[in-house]
């Protein structure tokens, strides 16, 4: 890259998540709504589909990963819902534990899960600024 150049973000990849069993993941994973759009088990990867955008959440195996409850403060990813107490009431009883009772944020409400390796997903609506959000 020369002086002039620079660098654009253009949009994200995938964001990937370790797991410590690849096939146990992709069932919490299908119990919490996610859609498998590529598995490849040799490689220990896994890819959930996130609305109509190509990249998704990549599911990666690493080995010797125990299952560990969420670290607080860590990474988290958030997804855009059209409800997020809806979303609860879903986990919920597909039996995913939710981290807390959906919480007000400035955009509307959230709701937290953690799968077995102490990723933690969150689940958010725009009800309080429909404005921004993906769908009206």
């Amino acid at each position: 890259m020369s002086d002039n150049e620079s660098y654009e973000l253009l949009g994200f990849d995938n964001i990937l998540l370790p797991v410590g069993d690849l096939g146990d993941a992709v069932r919490f994973y299908e119990r919490a709504g996610f859609v498998v759009g590529f598995r490849f088990d040799e490689g220990g990867i896994a890819v959930l589909k996130v609305g109509g955008e190509t990249p998704g959440i990549l599911l990666r195996q690493e080995e010797g990963l125990g299952q560990r409850p969420p670290a607080w403060p860590s990474a988290r990813v958030w997804l855009e819902v059209p409800d997020a107490r809806v979303a609860a009431r879903e986990l919920t009883g597909a039996g995913i534990e939710l981290l807390d009772e959906p919480f007000s944020v400035s955009t509307g409400w959230t709701v937290e899960i953690a799968d077995p390796w102490g990723n933690v997903l969150g689940f958010t609506d725009y009800s309080k600024r429909p404005a921004l959000a993906r769908r009206t």
